[in-house]
């Protein structure tokens, strides 16, 4: 993976590969995980010359010369040794040098890899951002990863059906969702007026929209997240609308139990991994349809998927009906424990990675 804990700046994926590792490690699994120490503008000040042990798993870290596609020489020089005495590889992310580098050394060692995109293969993502550089890596060199995997792995449903539209090879495609390690629930009174978002800000977050959604709703909204491309500035104002900064931690936590409705209106959201932890406090949820796991969240009846012109509506629909909210926090809760514990998570990405290794030998 490109970049790993202490740096969770880079959001989501970060904490989701640290729960399954962890998860798996918890199962009697050797797990390794390949980084850099690259954290924002600096480095994160983790050791580079022994792996360090998080929950189990040991994570080598390794200096990047080109921050950007965070290419490391040493990082090459270590897979080469160690790859060939794995079982199987998994690579997260797409467009980085450790991507491709991991997947060239394991297919001359003949050791399987999965390939997880973690959102990245979205058309419209690539359309609006980087888009010639993009299109050139595919060609030459993303799309030769991708085909040798043994597998490549998708955290829902519509992941996989954006990666569909970019006609590149998908070998034994599979979905398995990102867990959460439940936390005890406090029976905290909510604030009934308190709407939050949390997560970077970023244009694909589609904060311009919610803002403007706010200006039809009596309540106070929350933006907690960092800021790295200092977005904030180019968003509206609205007098019911408060950027927190980054938050994390019991703070983050807090911001969860309390709030009457969390929100997430993204352009693109490969899961969401920030619903997961809502429903896990039983706080009710609004999300957009390009979120992830929207169809679980309307399946289960544990909050609103709205378009993004009725975003106003569903807020206040929620807002003007606690009990509603209430069932809504309950059934998500409900969802989370049935569904989404790292080692039920864990244990079917065990059965996908015994078929990935079973196709290879076969093959």
């Amino acid at each position: 993976m490109p970049t790993y804990l202490p740096a969770t700046r880079y959001g989501g994926p970060i904490v989701a590969v640290h729960g399954l590792c962890r998860a798996l490690a918890r199962r009697g699994h050797e797990v390794h995980v390949f980084t850099t120490n690259v954290d924002g503008s600096g480095v994160s000040g983790a050791p580079l010359d022994c792996p360090v042990e998080l929950d189990g798993v040991r994570v080598h870290y390794f200096p990047a010369r080109l921050r950007r596609l965070y290419y490391s020489p040493a990082m090459r020089k270590a897979l080469r040794t160690f790859v060939p005495l794995c079982d199987l590889v998994h690579l997260h992310s797409v467009f980085l040098w450790p991507t491709s580098a991991a997947a060239r050394v394991a297919a001359r060692a003949g050791v399987p890899y999965v390939v997880s995109p973690r959102g990245m293969l979205v058309p419209e993502l690539i359309r609006r951002k980087s888009r010639v550089a993009k299109s050139m890596w595919i060609g030459l060199v993303e799309r030769r990863t991708l085909a040798e995997a043994a597998s490549v792995h998708c955290t829902s449903q519509r992941e996989l059906d954006d990666a569909r539209q970019l006609h590149l090879p998908l070998p034994s495609p599979f979905v398995v969702p990102n867990g959460i390690d439940l936390p005890p629930l406090s029976g905290e009174r909510r604030d009934p007026r308190l709407l939050l978002f949390l997560g970077r800000v970023n244009w694909k977050k589609g904060l311009d929209r919610l803002i403007e959604a706010m200006r039809g709703v009596d309540a106070r909204l929350v933006i907690a997240g960092n800021d790295e491309e200092n977005y904030a500035v180019t968003l509206p104002r609205a007098d019911n609308v408060e950027f927190a900064g980054a938050v994390s931690g019991e703070a983050k936590d807090a911001l969860l139990r309390r709030a009457a409705v969390l929100v997430l209106p993204s352009l693109s959201e490969n899961f969401g991994n920030v619903v997961l932890e809502a429903m896990a406090q039983a706080t009710p949820v609004v999300v957009t349809p390009q979120v992830g796991l929207a169809a679980d969240v309307a399946a289960a009846g544990a909050g609103i998927v709205a378009e993004p012109a009725s975003l106003a509506t569903a807020l206040n629909a929620l807002l003007a009906d606690p009990a509603q909210a209430e069932a809504m926090g309950r059934r998500g809760r409900a969802l989370v424990e049935a569904r989404f514990s790292w080692d039920r998570v864990a244990a079917e990405m065990e059965e996908h990675y015994a078929c990935s290794m079973t196709s290879r030998r076969s093959s």
